[in-house]
């Protein structure tokens, strides 16, 4: 009989902190630029340059710890970790090891409608290596400009106990550190990247198994296909009566497989000690304080406040929180309009079906005017109908509703006798159709909406419209009978 297995798995995730020089120089950290052209002795690892600690860098740190739960440790300490590889160029890395600036954290997620916290062990800072580029001719090139960029590396408990659990954590990191403006979280840049340790055991065993250590991993898709198929590995070998080796392996996402890359480390490998040319890094309790009150609403917040205070869906308040600026711009629309449903119906079906949330800042359509298209609807200025006509117009003219209106007299009439007038006309102009309602045929009812909104240029109230017709259609067929 086979043995129930249970997954253990912990996620180390590196976040590139958005600040705009690197953790040790003055050195740009934007992406992308000339090969070596965002270097200098400093991250170039020249003998005698000396490091200086990047303050804006500490307080992004803080900011990910504090909305993390985390405890501040002061003083904490940098390190050298010692490796040799093309692209570290001084064949050591400055981080943090037994003296990180933030520990004992917690994050909240759910999967499957269940939510449970899981343990965040650690977070340090740390300079990011340079980049290798494997030629087609076999060679290796490196470029440099990433070489000391500054990250902080958020390490789990290996609290987690599934693929499922995993993407969901790691989604939930993701918004964080993108709505704190931590990270900006663009995986593809490698600015938000994640290392998996995957381990098995028998159900009930408290003792952890063999791990691993998944690398090369830039999508949350590529996360769950890469712990699912590991985990699965795990199993068949030891069920097969093997043994998992204790080992670094790279995730082929073409081929859907894992491979081995090297043997897993240890921590003596890497011969850590302080590093001599940093003190220890001691952070006053007033700045703590500072920046736990200017953190930010974050997104598990945000999505309850628009379900509890704007009565949207859980749907819509998910769509809403997938991108900060787009939360930004409903609660500016809300701000100038109450009407948060029309507001965010208006803003995710007809805004975003046209413009992407990144072109939203210079989008014509501003939330205040979105707002005023919506409460122009709601007073009755205008139609529905009329308000998509527009909602075009504001996109390709830049003008404001109420100008749209006035040059165009779109204002909609609600005037009960110039209506009625209008109805009794159509009504009259159709003996045949007026016939086949008296009739029973009573879906004739929407010819005649349809030729009352054409000969008004839809400009009618259809509320009224509606009433008034229904009134003299029943009056018709009073008099029929």
């Amino acid at each position: 009989m086979s043995i129930r297995w249970e997954a253990v798995i912990g996620l180390e995730v590196h976040c590139q902190l958005l600040t705009r020089e690197k953790l040790f120089c003055g050195c740009p950290t934007t992406f992308g630029g000339a090969v070596n052209d965002h270097t200098c002795p400093i991250c170039l690892g020249f003998p005698g340059v000396m490091p200086v600690l990047n303050g804006e860098a500490v307080a992004l740190a803080l900011t990910a710890g504090l909305a993390l739960d985390c405890r501040v440790r002061s003083p904490s300490v940098f390190a050298r970790k010692h490796y040799f590889y093309p692209d570290l160029p001084k064949g050591y890395q400055v981080t943090q090891y037994e003296a990180p600036i933030l520990e004992f954290g917690h994050l909240a997620i759910e999967v499957d409608g269940a939510s449970r916290d899981i343990g965040i062990r650690r977070i340090h800072m740390e300079e990011d290596a340079g980049k290798s580029i494997h030629a087609d001719s076999g060679a290796t090139l490196v470029d440099l400009n990433r070489a000391g960029v500054p990250l902080i590396e958020i390490v789990s408990d290996p609290d987690l106990r599934s693929a499922d659990e995993a993407v969901a954590y790691l989604k939930a990191l993701h918004e964080i550190v993108r709505f704190t403006g931590v990270c900006d979280g663009n995986m593809e840049e490698g600015s938000f990247r994640c290392d998996a340790n995957v381990s098995v055991r028998p159900v009930g065993q408290r003792t952890l198994g063999t791990r691993t250590e998944l690398k090369n991993m830039n999508t949350f898709r590529g996360v769950q296909r890469a712990v699912e198929y590991e985990i699965a590995r795990h199993i068949q070998v030891l069920e097969d009566g093997g043994r998992i080796d204790q080992e670094t392996r790279l995730w082929d996402e073409n081929a859907g497989r894992s491979r081995a890359m090297r043997g897993k480390e240890d921590a003596h490998d890497y011969r850590y000690f302080p590093e001599p040319d940093l003190p220890p890094l001691v952070v006053a309790p007033d700045r703590v304080e500072a920046v736990r009150a200017a953190l930010p609403e974050l997104p598990r917040a945000i999505r309850r406040r628009l379900v509890e205070d704007h009565g949207l869906s859980t749907y819509d308040a998910a769509v809403l929180t997938g991108e900060p600026a787009l939360v930004r711009w409903f609660d500016a629309a809300v701000a100038a309009h109450p009407n948060a449903k029309a507001l965010c119906n208006w803003l995710t079906t007809e805004l975003l079906g046209r413009v992407p949330v990144s072109a939203l800042a210079a989008c014509p359509v501003t939330p205040e005017r979105l707002a005023r298209l919506v409460a122009l609807i709601d007073d009755q200025t205008i139609s529905g109908k009329i308000a998509k006509t527009i909602f075009e117009k504001m996109l390709l003219s830049g003008e404001t509703p109420d100008a749209i209106i006035d040059a165009e007299g779109l204002r909609q009439v609600t005037d009960t006798g110039a209506i009625e007038a209008t109805v009794r006309a159509v009504v009259a102009a159709n003996p045949a159709q007026v016939a086949q309602f008296r009739a029973g045929k009573t879906t004739v009812r929407g010819f005649f909406i349809g030729q009352i909104m054409r000969q008004s240029g839809g400009k009618l109230n259809p509320a009224l419209v509606n009433e008034i017709l229904d009134r003299l259609l029943a009056q018709a067929t009073d008099q029929e009978t």
